[in-house]
């Protein structure tokens, strides 16, 4: 049976979708048992892989995907990816209100590191006419206590804010926002890397003058050495910026 006979199959009259039934054909225990690896604390893996969930998210923005956002309940990873997934799929058949308010809705529903990036490399939202009015949503985003509500923020920068327009407010944020959260440092230090290989002279100057946390800088530091856009000179001169 196809992902379409299989959404329309769980889909009645706008009523909600038998999420797991839909997503059971597709479950591979290997993969379950590989990726919970890559998600210690995540216990609802069903093991369905991206590419897979893709395909179904696809196929539900073609029937009443407004229905499945109001009634999903997240309850496993999978549905949680699928939520992000139309959310932001769905950005051309919303008006720029509807499009923040279920953005919004959504954030409290991510709970691991992968349903965040996943749901940010999907969001071509932001490199739209709503370009701007997407960054003045996320500002707040940077302050927020809940930890995967702060990599949002910095996960949607360095995914879609990356350039000289933003890179002076960004390098603020990641000043700004709370130390000692591991998945908001690990983004920061990410962001930093690719900022660094997309403007090196600028991202130098904040290197060298910032107020990361030293586990942040050291670990900016690390994967900008780890970096294959980085060459071999460069990585020796960064390798000395380590604060001993």
């Amino acid at each position: 049976m196809t992902f379409k006979m299989n959404v329309c199959k769980n889909m009645e009259k706008g009523m909600a979708m038998d999420i797991q039934n839909l997503l059971q054909p597709y479950i591979d225990p290997d993969y379950r048992e590989f990726h919970s690896r890559l998600l210690p604390g995540v216990p609802d893996i069903l093991g369905v892989r991206v590419p897979q969930l893709r395909h179904v998210a696809g196929q539900i923005l073609k029937e009443d995907w407004r229905a499945f956002l109001e009634e999903a309940q997240g309850a496993t990873y999978e549905e949680r990816q699928l939520q992000g997934l139309v959310t932001a799929g769905a950005w051309k058949k919303m008006d720029l209100k509807e499009l923040l308010e279920r953005t919004a809705a959504f954030i409290p529903w991510i709970d691991n590191w992968c349903v965040c990036d996943i749901f940010c490399g999907a969001y071509k939202a932001a490199d739209s006419r709503y370009r701007e009015e997407i960054w003045d949503f996320i500002r707040p985003y940077f302050v927020r206590q809940e930890e995967y509500a702060v990599r949002f923020a910095v996960v949607m920068t360095l995914g879609h804010y990356c350039d000289t327009d933003h890179a002076e407010e960004a390098f603020t944020w990641f000043d700004r926002v709370e130390k000692g959260k591991y998945y908001v440092d690990m983004a920061v230090a990410w962001a930093i890397s690719v900022y660094f290989v997309k403007m090196r002279e600028r991202t130098m100057q904040y290197l060298r003058c910032n107020q990361l946390d030293d586990w942040t800088y050291h670990k900016a530091l690390q994967k900008i050495i780890e970096s294959n856009r980085v060459d071999k000179n460069t990585k020796e001169m960064i390798r000395k910026m380590k604060k001993r």
